[in-house]
């Protein structure tokens, strides 16, 4: 499988960028590997590179995209930070992989038995990662189901996904709302983005359709919550 180039990366829609990552996840979870030259793709990529996707995601070592989605060098834009939160930095990250290098999508990807998740959930406070940590902590406070104020801690391991999942919902709210670029691409539909789960123990990533972003009628229903 050869690296993107110019022209296959702009010939690929939004919408075809999810298939194309659910096809991937697929194969990981059947442990079938696309059949790629790495070092050929390095070579393919030496004088530039486009990505068809950006992923938002953990740095928690297990879930790595271009793994659990099967892409190769070139592939997609992997952005890492703990518990996938969002700033002004990752904002500006995702406008260059956009606006700049053409990407088609975004994707926000939380997943199970986050360890950051975890320690929101805790109000844990150590160094600089209590600022990260407090960046989740509305969708801590947004989790209504679990009402027992002793249940609201990482010992509630469904109180910990509930917030992981919210999480990702506000993450993919932020990124349209801080970024006036993003969203005229998605307005005019040139790229779209959504969330989405990575369960560690099975290896499936689950899309959240209800957080796709892609036309102006979306951003106008999501900006409205």
């Amino acid at each position: 499988m050869k690296a993107h180039t110019h022209e296959t990366q702009q010939s690929i829609t939004p919408l075809r960028a999810i298939e194309i990552l659910k096809e991937g996840n697929q194969r990981f979870i059947n442990n079938l590997k696309a059949n790629r030259n790495l070092l050929q793709q390095a070579n393919e990529t030496r004088e530039g590179q486009w990505p068809f996707a950006v992923i938002l995601s953990c740095i928690d070592s297990r879930t790595s995209a271009e793994l659990i989605f099967d892409q190769g060098l070139g592939d997609i834009f992997s952005i890492r930070i703990a518990g996938n939160i969002v700033n002004t930095d990752i904002i500006g990250s995702i406008e260059f992989g956009c606006k700049v290098a053409g990407s088609k999508l975004i994707v926000v990807l939380g997943h199970t038995k986050c360890g950051a998740i975890k320690g929101a959930c805790d109000h844990v406070e150590m160094g600089n990662l209590t600022e990260l940590l407090s960046k989740i902590q509305p969708a801590l406070y947004q989790e209504k189901q679990t009402s027992k104020s002793e249940d609201r801690t990482s010992k509630n391991s469904e109180f910990v996904e509930n917030v992981a999942t919210l999480n990702v919902h506000r993450s993919v709210k932020t990124i349209v709302d801080r970024s006036y670029i993003l969203e005229q691409m998605i307005e005019k539909g040139e790229i779209a983005i959504i969330g989405a789960k990575h369960n560690i123990e099975t290896g499936i990533v689950e899309f959240y359709p209800e957080t796709l972003i892609s036309n102006k009628s979306d951003v106008r229903t999501q900006m409205s919550y």
